[in-house]
């Protein structure tokens, strides 16, 4: 949000409150500022994909186009997933103890990972790797394969952990990552490097033989 300038900023803020959206007339009202000036930001806002237009309809007895707030423009605003996510972490680790959650972070990979599977279906080696890679990056891991050194396999880096302040309060949520992706490659991992550990990358490596 901030990267926006501040007319945006407010413009964005008036259709987070009006859901059914306002017309260029009830935004420059609302704004204090020209038609042109509306209709300039709201097609700079468009092209990024924080607004869209909405329903026509009547403004000051003539038709007029209404734009709304889009998903991508609602994302610009702050959410509390961590802190909900964290709660309920400790409310499982308090009933079941960290081994517990460890446990429960394993399970919950299997139903994602065959979720996953079919965009996986007939690939192996390097192409299934590949796969797994752009699946992760999809999800802002921002991975890469590695080849593997002295005989060993290529290993997948993940070089932002995407939930690196969940993983600092409870470690065995890294056991997600492990699990999923050993469902994935269909193979045991090694979590040989991990950033909550003061790693620089988080580095998961195959066994020998994928």
């Amino acid at each position: 949000m901030e990267l926006l300038g501040k007319r945006q900023q407010e413009l964005l803020r008036l259709l987070l409150k009006h859901k059914a959206g306002l017309s260029i007339d009830e935004l420059a009202t609302a704004l204090g500022v020209t038609r042109p000036a509306v209709r300039q930001h709201l097609t700079a806002l468009e092209l990024d994909g924080y607004v869209a237009k909405g329903e026509e309809r009547r403004t000051a007895g003539r038709p007029g186009q209404a734009y709304v707030l889009a998903a991508k423009g609602t994302d610009l605003f702050p959410k509390q997933y961590s802190w909900f996510s964290s709660l309920l972490l400790d409310a499982i680790a308090r009933e079941r103890g960290e081994e517990g959650l460890a446990a429960w972070l394993e399970d919950l990979a299997g139903p994602i990972a065959e979720s996953l599977q079919p965009r996986l279906e007939g690939l192996t080696g390097e192409a299934r790797l590949a796969a797994i890679v752009a699946l992760m990056n999809e999800l802002a891991y921002e991975a890469a394969a590695v080849p593997g050194t002295g005989g060993a396999p290529a290993a997948i880096e993940a070089s932002n952990c995407v939930y690196h302040e969940l993983a600092k309060r409870h470690p065995a949520i890294c056991q997600f990552d492990v699990a999923l992706l050993s469902r994935l490659t269909g193979l045991p991992l090694t979590h040989e490097e991990c950033m909550v550990r003061g790693g620089g990358v988080c580095r998961f490596r195959p066994t020998p033989g994928f």
